[in-house]
């Protein structure tokens, strides 16, 4: 084999080698279970094998609610803060785009016109000559290329790709994000309104029982203390359903933005809140380590930082550039492209520019060990956010439980408290005992009711939260 074939099969190695160190996932300590744990489930909502680069599916649609399908896709479409992350994202793949730009030759064309008149000084010249004028014309191209002997192109190509991909999975994370801020502000929304119906209901029997006692009291029946007692109660419930109402306005004002519009051009009308929570398993802690977007995310800057560390290494080894420039150059414009005009060039050692580092004042050693700092720091950013999402999916898990306990014990309550406000009622027209009786048995009743209303509610942005926590469903 000649020299010439020895030294092509020695670059082809070296441009097929890569100084990055192997990328191993952290270890994370996984448990085999959740903690908090449902009941198993069949049928209703199906568990997708680990695929993070898959869609997050529609999952908001098992809520079987119209309304909450409509909002959810009007806020994917209009929402600002999702509108600029796809253009972050197109940023990203415009910059890899950039990266792989170093692997191709660059070629490069020039025109230029030039002239001048030299001194009549220096040596030879003898001070009193005087030189005439000169032009130059130029016309060519010039190409560069550089070999990737210890693949600094590619590990930056690597690296630009998996911050590609890390951007998408985060654009996947604010996307699953946004469509269950939408549905927990919505469920919110129904849950006030709901309560808003028991205040109102409560509000009419209290201004009944007002203009009754009015009557009663004109006739001689009652004391004013009753009517006192009614009117006081009364006003009581009216300025709890005012600090309601408010509540629901800034609730109307904060889906109007997700949604990407102005509050004062959103209005949802009130509803009953008739949603009843999905049955969604959880499936098994290692799964979600696949499932998570914003896992996948830091997976992949993981490698990103990893590629650098490649990258920092190859400052210290030879840059081999390849160079050539061809075209005209003449002192006559109409002799520019004559045959005699042309001119070409290769840069020294047969066309080859080496460039070895050796000193740089310790900027390359810097630069490595600042690479070596990043992969260790999203490292620990991969570690968080695991134990993040493990600590997310179980809250919503508690939650869940423990909502559905709550859920069953205020029924109960309920049923006690209407069944006390109706012998309050009979024992008070019987004239058994005073209207005191009747409003605290009153009060109670509809404490339980606004209760009941907001645990369905909770449940509701429970399962939201489980949703989101396990990373959206398939």
């Amino acid at each position: 084999m000649t020299r010439r074939a020895l030294t092509l099969a020695l670059l082809g190695a070296l441009a097929g080698c890569s100084l990055a160190p192997p990328l191993e996932r952290p270890a994370v300590e996984t448990p085999a279970a959740w903690q908090e744990s449902l009941p198993p489930i069949e049928g209703q909502w199906q568990t997708a094998a680990p695929a993070d680069a898959e869609g997050r599916g529609a999952w908001w649609t098992v809520f079987k609610d119209p309304t909450l399908n409509g909002l959810v896709e009007a806020a994917t479409a209009a929402n600002q803060d999702l509108a600029a992350a796809r253009a972050r994202l197109e940023q990203s793949r415009a910059l890899v785009s950039n990266a792989r730009a170093a692997r191709l030759p660059r070629v490069d064309f020039g025109a230029g016109a030039g002239g001048g008149k030299p001194a009549n000084v220096g040596p030879g010249l003898g001070g009193g000559r005087d030189l005439p004028a000169y032009e130059r014309y130029s016309f060519g191209v010039s190409a560069s290329y550089e070999i990737d002997l210890f693949g600094r192109v590619r590990d930056g190509v690597k690296a630009a790709g998996e911050d590609y991909a890390a951007e998408e999975a985060l654009y996947q994370s604010l996307l699953l994000a946004l469509q269950a801020d939408v549905a927990r502000s919505y469920f919110l929304l129904r849950q006030t309104d709901a309560e808003l119906a028991e205040l109102t209901a409560a509000t009419d029997l209290r201004q009944t029982s007002v203009t009754l006692f009015k009557a009663q009291l004109a006739a001689g029946d009652i004391s004013e203390l009753e009517l006192a007692q009614a009117e006081a109660e009364l006003q009581t419930t009216l300025t709890e359903a005012a600090g309601v109402r408010r509540s629901r306005a800034e609730l109307s004002h904060a889906l109007a933005v997700l949604l990407g519009r102005a509050p004062a051009a959103f209005t949802l009308e009130p509803a009953p809140l008739a949603t009843q929570p999905p049955a969604i398993p959880a499936g098994l802690p290692s799964s979600l380590l696949e499932r998570r977007p914003d896992i996948a995310a830091a997976e992949r800057r993981l490698a990103a930082a990893n590629a650098r560390i490649g990258v920092a290494k190859a400052a210290f080894y030879p840059l081999l550039n390849l160079t050539a420039d061809a075209g005209f150059a003449s002192g006559d414009l109409g002799d520019l492209f004559s045959w005699s005009a042309r001119t070409w060039s290769l840069g020294p050692l047969a066309g080859a520019l080496v460039a070895l580092p050796l000193f740089d004042g310790g900027r390359n050693q810097a630069n490595l060990e600042r690479a070596e700092a990043a992969l260790r720091e999203d490292t620990a950013h991969y570690r968080q956010t695991v134990l993040r999402a493990f600590g997310e999916t179980e809250d919503a898990l508690v939650g869940l439980r423990t909502l559905a306990e709550q859920q069953t014990s205020v029924a109960a309550t309920e049923a006690a408290a209407a069944r006390a406000a109706r012998i309050a009622r009979q024992r008070f027209d019987a004239g058994a005992t005073g209207y005191l009786g009747v409003v605290d048995a009153e009060r109670q009743l509809l404490a339980a009711r606004r209760q009941a209303r907001q645990i369905a509610g909770a449940r509701l942005q429970a399962s939201v939260a489980l949703v989101r926590a396990l990373g959206g469903s398939w």
